[in-house]
């Protein structure tokens, strides 16, 4: 029954999401353990619908930068580093989302989990093969990030590495913070505060007020990603002894504070129509995308009908961080 509702959802949504929404219920009732994955499966636990996470602070991070220099006589575009950037976050993303999949494979956590395809939880690959897919990409984001702290400021490299470490230990290590309800905060400040902040600051040279909104505003949205994915899981994480932040809240509290979070971009456009442009009001535009992805978590939907929301959040973000960069752009 689980299986069949699982695989109509994925149906339903199309070809993607059919990719992301492959579940640990359904692999769990026909395991594969060839551990050869399919790129396809390889892709799908890479998780896609998380990669919004990565570009839209670049994006944020981009627009504030070109809005701080531009007409001064450090002005211009720096496309380079914003490449870097991008590929900074991009290769941290999928290294942490494989780290996860390695840690709570091998702890047990995964075995029941109705999410996106788990590698190791399914035994479609062996942990090792997922744990070096996880240093490598940590590794390209090492390499890239090295790179760009030496076009700007060298202690950056230093930042880079405390990334590297918390996605790590994420969910591994023998006290994982993830496990202890830490996950949100911590999605919150590298994939806010600290991508956003950080691309601004290697084309600009500092970072000013738009940065920093920007930069709540992605990492408020980010973590509600993050939240909702726990939501989904709060049954099989309270079992398995993962004390994420939604199970310490419960599921209605859980539902509330990712309303507050997925709202924050229009609290934060709000902010920049004042001391920036009006044009920033543009970014009220997303008001639709937000009802339509806070659907489920709004009708009180549970397990695998939470997926979508992963990717429709992801892509309210996504147009947020383009809407608003885009002024700061024309209003420079």
């Amino acid at each position: 029954m689980i299986v069949g509702h699982q695989r109509g959802l994925c149906d339903s949504a199309g070809v993607h999401s059919t990719m992301v929404c492959m579940t640990e219920t359904t692999t769990a009732a026909h395991p594969r353990e060839h551990n050869h994955p399919t790129l396809r499966e390889w892709l799908a636990g890479a998780r896609p619908h998380t990669w919004a996470n990565a570009f839209a602070p670049v994006v944020v991070g981009t627009g504030a930068a070109i809005h701080t220099v531009y007409g001064t006589a450090e002005g211009g575009m720096h496309l380079w580093r914003a490449f870097l950037a991008g590929v900074v976050a991009w290769s941290l993303i999928i290294g942490v989302n494989y780290a996860n999949d390695y840690s709570d494979g091998i702890r047990g956590t995964d075995n029941t989990r109705s999410g996106p395809l788990r590698l190791v939880g399914s035994g479609i690959a062996q942990p090792l093969q997922v744990k070096l897919a996880a240093f490598g990409a940590f590794g390209v984001a090492a390499v890239a990030g090295t790179v760009l702290s030496l076009l700007s400021s060298w202690w950056l490299i230093l930042v880079g590495m405390v990334c590297i470490v918390a996605a790590w230990f994420y969910t591994g290590g023998k006290n994982p913070y993830g496990y202890s309800g830490w996950g949100e905060i911590a999605v919150f400040v590298f994939f806010g505060l600290v991508a956003v902040l950080g691309t601004q600051f290697t084309q600009a040279g500092r970072v000013d007020i738009a940065g920093v909104v920007g930069a709540c505003a992605i990492g408020a949205m980010s973590a509600s990603i993050n939240l909702v994915n726990n939501l989904r899981d709060i049954p099989t994480d309270s079992q398995t002894g993962k004390i994420t932040l939604a199970v310490r809240l419960g599921d209605a509290k859980t539902r509330v504070l990712y309303y507050l979070l997925v709202i924050s971009p229009l609290v934060v456009t709000i902010i920049l129509s004042v001391v920036v442009t009006p044009w920033a009001l543009l970014g009220l535009v997303i008001i639709p995308l937000v009802y339509v992805a806070s659907g489920p978590v709004r009708y009180g939907a549970v397990g695998p009908a939470l997926i979508p929301v992963l990717g429709t959040t992801g892509r309210a973000m996504l147009v947020w961080a383009t809407l608003t960069t885009a002024v700061l752009i024309f209003v420079s």
